[in-house]
C-alpha cells in the first residue's frame, strides 16, 4: 500500500490538528497513564482515517481483454437499462457502484482504449445512494473507446460528504486497463454505462474491487 498524491496536503493537515491537540492536551493535564491512554487514542483516530482514506492498494490487474473491470471499489448499488442523456443519448446497461468512506477511493480505467470524451460538471451534494445524485450532484464524465463497438461511459459522482473530484484524462489521451484516472474525496458513487449486449457479472450487492472484479463482459 502506498498513499495518493492528493492525500499530502489533507495528510499534512491532519498531523498538524492532532499533534497541537495532543501537545495542549499533555501540557494542560496531569490525568493517569490509563485516561492519558484513551485520550490520545481518540485523538489519533481523525489521523488514521485521513491516512487510510487516501491509501492506494498495490494490486496485480486483472487484465480481461474483452471484459470490464470495476473504475472503483464499493458495493453494486443498481444494474438497471437505462437512458444515457450526457453522451450516447440512447440505452445502455448501468452499473452504479457506491463506495462508503472507508473504501479505496482512487478509480482506475475499467478498459484500454483511447480517451473520447471529458467533461466536468458543478452541481449539488445529495446522498449518493439517491438516484437523482447521477445528474443533480457534482460528477465528472468519461468516455473510453476500444473499438468500433466496445465502449465504456463511466462517471465519478460526488456523494454528500464527498467535495472533490479529481480526474486526470484528457481527449485523446491512450490509457490501459486498471491505470489510474484520478479520485473522489470521502465517499461517493462511480456509474458506468455499457452497450445492452454486455453480459453482466455481477449482481445487487455484490462488494467489488477495482483492478480486480470484472463487472461485464462485452
Amino acid at each position: 500500500m502506498k498513499l495518493h498524491k492528493e492525500g499530502i496536503l489533507p495528510i499534512t493537515i491532519a498531523v498538524v490538528l492532532v499533534g497541537g491537540a495532543i501537545t495542549a492536551y499533555l501540557l494542560l493535564t496531569s490525568f493517569g497513564f490509563w485516561i492519558n491512554f484513551v485520550v490520545l487514542f481518540i485523538l489519533l483516530i481523525p489521523l488514521f482515517m485521513v491516512v487510510r482514506f487516501f491509501r492506494v492498494p498495490l494490486r496485480h490487474i486483472n487484465v480481461v481483454e474483452n471484459g470490464v473491470l470495476s473504475p472503483a471499489d464499493g458495493t453494486v448499488l443498481l444494474i438497471e437499462e437505462a437512458t444515457e442523456h450526457e453522451y450516447f443519448k440512447d440505452s445502455r446497461i448501468k452499473i452504479s457502484v457506491f463506495m462508503s468512506v472507508y473504501n479505496v477511493h482512487v478509480n482506475f480505467y475499467p478498459i484500454a482504449g483511447q480517451v473520447e470524451y471529458v467533461a466536468y460538471h458543478p452541481g449539488k451534494y445529495f446522498v449518493a445512494h439517491l438516484p437523482k445524485s447521477s445528474l443533480d450532484n457534482e460528477h465528472n464524465t468519461v468516455v473510453v473507446r476500444k473499438d468500433e463497438h466496445d465502449v465504456v461511459l463511466f462517471r465519478q459522482i460526488a456523494g454528500f460528504v464527498a467535495r472533490r473530484i479529481v480526474s486526470y484524462p484528457q481527449p485523446g489521451d491512450f490509457v490501459k486497463q486498471g491505470e489510474e484516472m484520478g479520485m473522489i474525496r470521502f465517499g461517493s458513487r462511480v456509474d458506468v454505462f455499457l452497450p445492452l449486449d454486455a453480459e453482466v457479472n455481477v449482481k445487487v450487492g455484490d462488494k467489488v474491487r477495482t483492478q480486480k472484479t470484472v463487472l461485464a463482459y462485452f
